[in-house]
């Protein structure tokens, strides 16, 4: 089987393996061991081979991956005929990923080398990201069944996905935010009917298919739509703990909750990610609840 390789390195400069430039860039001109997984894991190169007429592989260290080199990678992709590509990339260990679209390659190579976001905490809202893999072990949690329901359908959004939020009670504590690449202002598409308790029926009828940051409280949302840029940038899930003060119209509104965010396909350029919710009890409100009862008591015995 025919193979041809490239490397491209962090100035988006194409070279061959084991030239001079290469070698140069290297910082080794008689390496005795894999220069090429080196350089890629290493110094920031991405590799780039053609194997036979019908797949192209392409390996990277997403974090140390240029910005110039993934558009080099991109543009390139951009006209090649072939229609079956192998990504390869390192966390803690190398994985593999195929797709059968060059569109598609192209949007996870960005999704894989977008910026870390680094989830902040503000005066009335509070986050504590937690580890999505305890989902899977926390039988007990109802957000786990839409987590499993999101894995077996590899993120592809259909009917099936509502009719299992149903069936399931998960449809009324459920955002549905859709956000397109060209226009990325994310927008309402759903809103559960249990999300009353920060907005009103006619503010819940007025926001579909408007802006996320067209609510009552302006602050909340530009810091909610944050978390659903990124989820839709990288293409991975989130799970956190949300402590809020929301302003309604009429009064401010105390929340604890557990977010799960999931990332979904579409057949179109438009990413679904939906906000599922959990309430759970505020330790803060308990102890104040106690302390109160005690005090209570202690007066009814004296």
């Amino acid at each position: 089987m025919q193979l041809l390789s490239m490397l491209i390195n962090p100035n988006g400069q194409w070279l061959f393996p084991g030239s001079p430039e290469f070698l140069e860039a290297l910082g080794d001109p008689e390496p005795d061991y894999d220069a090429e997984g080196f350089a890629v894991k290493n110094l920031g190169f991405i590799k780039f081979s053609i194997i036979g007429e019908k797949l192209i592989e392409i390996e990277l260290h997403p974090r140390n991956a240029s910005f110039a080199a993934i558009l080099a990678v991109q543009h390139q992709l951009q006209s090649s005929s072939t229609r079956l590509f192998r990504i390869k990339y390192f966390t803690t260990e190398w994985q593999s990923e195929i797709t059968a679209s060059a569109e598609q390659a192209i949007t996870r190579l960005s999704q894989l080398t977008a910026p870390e976001f680094v989830a902040q905490s503000q005066e009335r809202f509070a986050i504590e990201p937690r580890d999505y893999s305890d989902l899977a072990a926390d039988e007990s949690n109802p957000l786990r069944l839409f987590a499993q329901k999101w894995r077996v359908s590899f993120g592809a959004f259909n009917s099936s996905v509502t009719s299992f939020a149903i069936n399931h009670d998960l449809l009324p504590r459920m955002l549905i935010i859709g956000i397109r690449p060209r226009n990325p202002e994310p927008v309402f598409r759903f809103i559960g009917e249990a999300h009353s308790s920060w907005l009103d029926a006619r503010e819940r009828c007025q926001a579909l298919g408007e802006k996320t940051v067209n609510v009552p409280d302006k602050d909340y949302a530009g810091w909610a739509t944050e978390f659903y840029h990124d989820v839709a940038r990288t293409g991975q899930p989130r799970y956190d703990c949300i402590k809020a003060v929301i302003q309604r119209r009429d009064r401010p509104y105390r929340t604890r909750y557990e977010r799960l965010l999931l990332p979904w396909k579409t057949s179109t350029e438009e990413v679904l990610v939906t906000v599922c919710n959990r309430r759970i009890p505020d330790p803060g409100v308990l102890a104040d609840a106690a302390a109160s009862s005690a005090a209570m008591n202690s007066a009814k015995s004296s």
